[in-house]
C-alpha cells in the first residue's frame, strides 16, 4: 500500500460509530413491535424531515402515505412473525411530497421480545430493474464492519444480535455468539485502561470508541476498533447497546512496520538519529522531574576502517550488528543503543542517580566490548573510544548534548584503545566528594551522629492522632544537621542503606514499644525503606527476628516505600507486599502522585495508605480550581479504598480542602514538625 492509501485507511480506521452508520449509504432503522423507531442514523432525519423528537413519539405508519401504510402495516407484521428478510416499496411523506422507497427489514429475536432491522433506499433516482436488485442485495449486507447489539440487564449486556460481518470477523457463528456476554472474546490482561474506560462509559450510557485486543474463535488475536453508543425505548431508557467493530489488525501492522522503519537503523536494528533524539528528550523530561542525571555516550570503533578495507564490507557489516547486540545486553531497558552511521554508536543512559552509577554502567560497556569477535574463524578486536556528557552539568538538550560528548570522544581517541574521557571537568572533584563522604557516613554507623526525628500522623475529621512517621536525620560533624534526601542517594549507591537501614529499625521498634508504655498501644509508626534494602534476601526475615526480639505488635510497624521504586519492579513489589501481610505488619506508598502511577499494581499490592506527595498539597490555595491533583489522587484513593495521608500540610486552607474532599489523615508542619522522641512524648502529653 502507497502513503496515500495508508493515509487513507488511517482516517477510516478513525471513523466514529456516526461515521460508520452513514457507511451504509440509505436510511438505517430498528422498530420495536409497537411500531415505534428505537435507533435510526441521520438519514432518516433528512428523508422524513422530522426532528429526532418527533420521530422518538411517533408511530412508523404516520411517516406514510395513507394509500400505502395497508402493505407496510401487513409486511411489516410479517416480519414480525417469520424468519427471513422482508421488503416493500411505498411513498414516505416529507415535507408534503410523497416520495418512493424500498423498504428491507428482518426480524431480530431479542431477550423479552422482537425488532425489525432493515434499511430504506429511496427508489427516485433509480432507472433499471438490476440497480434495484442491486440496493435490495446491498441494503442488508452492506456494511463491512461487525455490528453487534446487546441488551443492557445489570453487569452483565448479553448479545442479541450480530452481522454477517461480525461472524467473519470474529469467526463465530450467530448461533454461537447469542446470548453471550459482549466480552467472552476479551485478550486476557490486555488492553486494561480502554476496558476500564469502556466498562465506565457503558455504566454511564453514554458513546465510546475504544481499541482493543480481541481473540477470534481460532485462539488469534486481532486489533478492533470498538465504538458503542447506547439506544433509548420511547421513555429515554437505554435498553440496549449497538457496537460497530472494525479489524484494524493490518493497519496496526503496517503502521507498526512503518514506524520501525522510520526510527530504527536497517543494518543493527537499533534507534536512529530519529528514535535517538525522542528517547534523549523524554530521559531529559523525566530527569527534570526527579533531579536523576542522564549521561550521553559517544561511541566510535577503533579500526572499524581497516576491518572494511582488508576484509570487506560483510565482515564490517558483521561486526556492526555483534557490537549493537553487545551494547544492547550490558545497558537496561530503559537505556537506549543507537547508531548515526558508519561506526559510531550513541548510547543514552537514563535515570543516572549519581556519577557513581554512570561510572559502573561505563565499565560495563567496556566489559561487553572486551572479548573479540569471529568472522569467518577470523578473531577480530572490537576496542572503542568513549566520550561522555552528562546532563545537567554538560548541557541541557540533544544537540549541546552530542556535541559534548563528541568532544570528549575525540579527546579520548588520542588516548589507550577502550579509553573514555568526560566532558564533565569537575569528575575528579566529585569523586573525591563522594569518597569523602562514604567515609564520614562509616564513621557515624559506628558513632551516634545518626538519630531519628518523628513527625505525627492525625486525622482530618477528629484531630486524634494515627500514626508517626520515623525520619532520619545525620549530625554531619562539618556541615550540620543533614535530611535524608542528602546522602541517601548516596548510601543507596555505595551499599551502606542496609546497615543504615537496620540502625533505623532498632530505633523505631524502641519507640514503639515506649510509647506503648505511654499509652499508646497499637499505635503505627512508619519507616521508609529503599529498593536495595527489600532486594535482600533476608529483608523480611531480619524484621521478623528484630520486631520479636524488642516483644511488639508488628502491626505497629509501617514499611513506607517510594511510588517509584515500587512501580520499578511490580513483580518483586508484590512479592514484597505478600510477605508484609503474612508477617502482619504495615505497608504504604511514599511520594504518591510524584510519578506514573499504575492502578492495577496498587490494587494488587494491598496498601495500607498512600502518601500523597507534597507537591499536589502545595497547589491547594485560595484562588479557584486549585488543588485539581489533590482531588484527582483522594479520588483515586478512594476508588481503590486505601486511605490518602497528605504529608507537607503547612496552612489552614489545605487543612481545610482535604477534610473537604475526603482526605483521612495529615502530617506537615501545620500539625507538628518533626520532633525528637522526647519532644514527640511532651506534644502526646500536651494533646492529651
Amino acid at each position: 500500500m502507497d502513503i496515500v492509501g495508508q493515509v487513507a485507511a488511517e482516517k477510516v480506521a478513525a471513523a466514529s460509530l456516526k461515521d460508520v452508520m452513514e457507511l451504509l449509504a440509505d436510511a438505517f432503522y430498528v422498530l420495536d413491535e409497537v411500531g415505534h423507531l428505537i435507533l435510526w442514523n441521520h438519514r432518516v432525519e433528512l428523508a422524513t424531515g422530522l426532528a429526532p423528537q418527533h420521530l422518538r413519539s411517533m408511530h412508523m405508519l404516520d411517516l406514510f402515505h395513507p394509500e400505502d401504510r395497508p402493505a407496510v402495516s401487513r409486511t411489516f407484521c410479517g416480519a414480525f412473525q417469520n424468519d427471513g428478510p422482508v421488503h416493500v416499496e411505498a411513498r414516505l411523506l416529507s415535507g408534503g411530497a410523497a416520495i418512493p422507497y424500498l423498504f428491507c427489514a428482518g426480524r431480530m429475536q431479542a431477550a423479552g421480545g422482537t425488532y425489525l432491522l432493515g434499511t430504506a433506499v429511496n427508489l427516485s433516482s433509480v432507472r433499471h430493474r438490476g440497480e434495484l436488485a442491486e440496493l435490495r442485495e446491498r441494503a442488508l449486507h452492506a456494511a463491512s464492519n461487525g455490528i453487534v447489539i446487546t441488551r443492557s440487564s445489570g453487569k452483565d449486556n448479553l448479545i442479541e444480535y450480530v452481522n454477517p460481518a461480525f461472524e467473519r470477523i470474529t469467526g463465530y457463528t450467530r448461533q454461537e455468539i447469542l446470548g453471550q456476554d459482549s466480552r467472552f472474546m476479551a485478550a486476557d490482561e490486555q488492553d486494561a485502561a480502554q476496558r476500564a474506560e469502556l466498562a465506565a462509559a457503558i455504566a454511564d450510557r453514554r458513546p465510546v470508541t475504544v481499541v482493543l485486543h480481541n481473540v477470534r474463535k481460532n485462539g488469534e488475536r486481532f486489533w478492533n476498533r470498538l465504538s458503542v453508543t447506547p439506544v433509548s425505548d420511547a421513555q429515554g431508557r437505554v435498553t440496549h447497546f449497538i457496537g460497530i467493530i472494525e479489524d484494524i489488525t493490518e493497519l496496526k501492522e503496517r503502521t507498526a512496520q512503518l514506524e520501525y522503519q522510520v526510527t530504527h537503523d536497517p543494518l543493527t536494528g537499533v534507534a536512529n538519529r530519529t528514535l535517538l533524539r525522542d528517547r534523549l528528550e523524554h530521559a531529559l523530561l523525566a530527569a527534570r522531574r526527579s533531579s536523576h542525571l542522564v549521561a550521553v555516550v559517544l561511541l566510535d570503533l577503533n579500526k572499524f576502517k581497516e576491518i572494511n578495507d582488508t576484509l570487506g564490507h560483510d565482515a564490517g557489516d558483521h561486526v556492526l550488528c555483534m557490537v549493537a547486540q553487545r551494547l544492547q545486553s550490558a545497558l537496561r531497558d530503559s537505556d537506549t543503543v543507537a547508531r548515526l552511521g558508519g561506526d559510531e554508536f550513541v548510547l543514552v543512559l537514563a535515570e543516572q542517580p549519581s556519577l557513581r552509577f554512570t561510572l559502573r554502567m561505563i565499565e560495563r560497556i567496556r566489559a561487553a566490548l572486551a572479548d573479540e569477535l569471529q568472522f569467518e574463524s577470523q578473531n577480530l578486536p572490537v576496542a572503542a573510544s568513549m566520550g561522555v556528557a552528562v546532563y545537567p552539568n554538560d548541557g541541557d538538550n540533544f544537540s549541546v548534548l552530542l556535541r559534548a560528548a563528541d568532544a570528549a570522544m575525540y579527546k579520548s581517541k588520542s588516548g589507550s584503545p577502550n579509553a573514555v574521557h568526560f566532558h564533565s571537568p569537575d569528575m575528579a572533584s566529585a569523586s573525591d566528594a563522594r569518597r569523602r563522604m562514604e567515609q564520614a557516613m562509616r564513621e557515624a554507623l559506628d558513632g551516634d551522629s545518626l538519630y531519628l526525628k518523628y513527625q505525627p500522623n492525625v486525622c482530618l475529621q477528629t484531630g486524634r492522632i494515627v500514626g508517626v512517621e520515623a525520619l532520619l536525620r545525620w549530625r554531619h560533624p562539618q556541615l550540620g544537621e543533614l535530611l535524608p534526601a542528602m546522602f541517601l542517594n548516596e548510601a543507596e549507591e555505595n551499599g551502606l542503606i542496609v546497615p543504615l537501614g537496620r540502625r533505623v529499625l532498632e530505633d523505631v521498634c524502641g519507640t514503639i514499644k515506649r510509647l506503648g508504655q505511654l499509652g499508646y498501644a497499637g499505635l503505627p509508626v512508619t519507616m521508609n525503606a529503599s529498593y536495595r534494602e527489600f532486594g535482600q534476601h533476608d529483608y523480611l526475615p531480619h524484621i521478623a527476628r528484630t520486631v520479636a526480639r524488642h516483644g511488639i505488635d508488628p502491626a505497629c510497624l509501617e514499611l513506607e516505600l517510594r511510588e517509584t521504586q515500587l512501580m520499578r519492579n511490580p513483580d518483586v513489589a508484590r512479592r514484597l507486599s505478600a510477605g508484609v501481610r503474612e508477617m502482619g505488619l504495615r505497608m504504604a506508598m511514599d511520594e504518591f502522585g510524584g510519578g506514573a502511577s499504575n492502578l492495577a499494581c496498587l490494587r494488587a499490592l494491598r496498601l495500607d495508605q498512600l502518601k500523597m506527595a507534597p507537591a499536589p498539597v502545595r497547589e491547594i490555595g485560595a484562588q479557584r480550581r486549585s488543588g485539581a491533583l489533590a482531588k484527582t489522587m483522594l479520588d483515586i484513593g478512594r476508588n481503590l479504598e486505601i486511605k490518602v495521608v497528605a504529608t507537607g500540610v503547612e496552612t489552614r486552607t489545605q487543612r481545610d480542602f482535604l477534610a473537604q474532599h475526603g482526605c483521612a489523615s495529615m502530617q506537615g508542619h501545620y500539625v507538628s514538625q518533626p520532633l525528637a522522641r522526647p519532644h514527640l512524648e511532651q506534644w502526646l502529653r500536651r494533646r492529651a
